[in-house]
């Protein structure tokens, strides 16, 4: 049997995915393996029928959805008119990387893998089902997964296993090389962009957004610091309605920016272009000319808790013994108890560990930092506003993230850290945004009731969906607003009591530590359950929740079932038929993070 090329292709929405499989990609380049790989939307998917040998490595989003980059392949090989057999040619296999929190757990993965096999696709075993909940995390199931792949893929292809692999210690070529640039003439603009085109519509084309406001909403003396954004998008072509989200690419502090160019020495000004060592095509972000100092602060991601594969790439790097072997340790499937300790529990940043491997800092290259480090994800923000209240405005609700472990210094989320830092008051501030529809739906009956169920933050997209409903004279809303006390964190009480008062809301609060027992917005669902009950099953309401997805979602479900057994009458089973019911039918939606 001939050997073929391996096709490694990935639907990634925050890097995870696509992390796993440049992991599979340097594991087949070991193998001295032939190999091709590439995001699922840049692939032509009309090429499939003609494949040997492809893996397939994606995520799920919000309500079992695919990634946005295998959107297109997604609807391509869902058509009907897809012949049986027509993938008769190829073997396959399928590995899902999802989050067991979420109803519809690696839902994509589980979907695509019994659609290959309907097309006539030889798998060569069970869709790997790797789950971000795991206490060690989803590197538990990929480890044995990939060790069944490459099993199953020597048996079926020897010659595959009679190739001498690369020793650990050779490090693989840099994906990208960089040519600096000499002539002190040539001028570089890290903030150019691409010719005027239609505006906030992608992460291509994103839109340059004047900040108006950047109010703290939280009581100054609380300890969660949540801001209240409002955005100018006038002369944009965004337009959204109640459940959309808006994306925006946070940049890295300068403190860390100064830091990574001191250790790997870095000047910050150096000016550079990127060649691909395969000959394909360059980051768009990295295709123009930029500087050191861009590449670190809006490309890097720095200040990310660093993947196992960044201590692959640096034990590879590095020619001290002690923190080879340490780094080795790290990357190994037995180490990943060690790496957990040391990285995931305290949430040390990837650049504290270079901080802490300074031998094999000292060695770095400035082309591998590209592979080494995963490129800044954009983060999404649920819409807090309606367009039918605040014209060519966008206004969002935004927790900054900060919390201590046991190292000294403080964590920090990069976005919600970097949006706080802005200040429109000393100058004009810009953010490049763009917006996409989110996970909720809402539907346009009139006469449809709402139960909305929003602690803290959650609430926004339901503030959102309560503007647009009201202007339009639909007043059958409930909300459930939770927080931990009414003087500090109840976000939008004026405008909650202006519609009480107009009869357009019907709210219930749970402020968990204003008395001794706590109360949550479960309590309250549970407390209401008669008028849930008339609302859902006389009146067809929809019913949502939006917020953290620890573990409010599964107490507001749970409460939610308590609601159908005593008031419905319902047996514990036929509750939990009935809540399925209404999530497949989008009766009962959920937006967590």
């Amino acid at each position: 049997m001939s050997v073929p090329a391996l096709l490694i292709l990935y639907g990634s929405q925050t890097g995870t995915a696509q992390d796993t499989a440049q992991r599979i990609a340097r594991q087949a380049l070991r193998r001295r393996l032939k190999m091709h790989f590439s995001a699922l939307d840049d692939y032509n998917v009309a090429n499939l029928i003609s494949e040997s040998l492809v893996v397939f490595v994606c995520s799920t989003t919000g309500q079992g959805d695919p990634p946005d980059n295998m959107k297109n392949f997604w609807r391509f090989l869902f058509r009907k008119s897809l012949p049986v057999g027509s993938l008769c040619q190829l073997d396959c296999a399928v590995l899902g990387l999802g989050d067991s929190s979420y109803p519809k757990f690696n839902f994509v993965a589980k979907k695509l893998h019994k659609r290959l096999a309907q097309l006539g696709a030889t798998l060569l075993l069970p869709v790997g089902l790797a789950d971000d909940q795991h206490d060690l995390g989803p590197d538990v199931v990929i480890d044995v997964w990939l060790t069944s792949f490459w099993e199953k893929v020597f048996a079926l292809y020897p010659r595959f296993a009679d190739r001498i692999p690369l020793r650990d210690d050779e490090p693989l070529p840099p994906t990208y090389t960089f040519n600096f640039l000499d002539d002190i003439n040539e001028k570089t603009d890290d903030c150019q962009t691409i010719p005027p085109q239609p505006s906030g519509l992608s992460q291509s084309h994103p839109f340059d957004a004047k900040l108006l406001s950047n109010e703290r909403v939280s009581h100054p003396e609380h300890f969660q610091d949540v801001r209240h954004m409002e955005f100018d998008i006038t002369g944009s072509n965004i337009d959204f309605t109640a459940g959309d989200i808006v994306m925006m690419r946070p940049r890295n502090a300068a403190e860390d920016v100064r830091e990574l160019c001191q250790l790997v020495r870095l000047d910050p000004e150096a000016r550079f272009s990127l060649t691909a060592t395969d000959g394909s095509a360059v980051p768009a972000r990295l295709g123009q000319h930029r500087t050191l100092r861009y590449l670190a602060e809006r490309y890097l991601d720095i200040g990310a808790v660093p993947r196992r594969s960044f201590f692959e790439l640096l034990a590879a790097f590095s020619n001290d013994e002690l923190e080879r072997e340490k780094l080795a340790e790290f990357s190994s499937a037995e180490g990943q108890e060690e790496l957990h300790i040391y990285c995931n529990r305290p949430r040390r940043t990837a650049l504290e560990v270079l901080a802490d491997f300074p031998h094999t800092t000292a060695q770095l290259q400035v082309d591998h930092l590209p592979d080494l480090f995963p490129e800044i994800q954009p983060r999404s923000f649920s819409i807090a506003s309606s367009r039918r209240v605040h014209s060519n405005r966008l206004q969002i609700l935004v927790a900054v993230v900060k919390y201590k472990t046991k190292i000294f210094k403080p964590r920090r989320g990069l976005c919600s850290t970097w949006l706080a830092s802005l200040d429109p008051t000393k100058g004009d501030v810009c953010v490049p945004l763009w917006v996409k529809k989110g996970t909720l739906r809402f539907p346009t009956d009139t006469n449809t009731p709402f139960i909305m169920v929003g602690p803290g933050t959650g609430v926004a997209p339901f503030r959102s969906a309560l503007q647009e409903r009201t202007a339009e004279g639909k007043n059958a809303n409930v909300l459930f607003f939770g927080c931990r006390s009414e003087s500090k964190d109840f976000y939008f009480t004026c405008e909650w009591k202006e519609m009480m008062k107009a009869g357009q809301l019907t709210l219930f609060t749970a402020f968990s530590r204003d008395q001794e027992e706590k109360v949550y917005v479960q309590h309250r669902v549970r407390e209401n359950a008669t008028l849930i009950w008339d609302m859902i099953a006389n009146k067809g309401a929809y019913f949502y929740i939006a917020g953290n997805a620890k573990d409010m979602p599964k107490g507001v479900c749970d409460a939610l079932k308590s609601v159908f057994q005593q008031e419905g009458g319902l047996s514990p089973e036929d509750a939990e038929k009935m809540l399925a019911a209404m999530e497949s039918s989008g009766k009962s939606q959920r937006e967590t993070w």
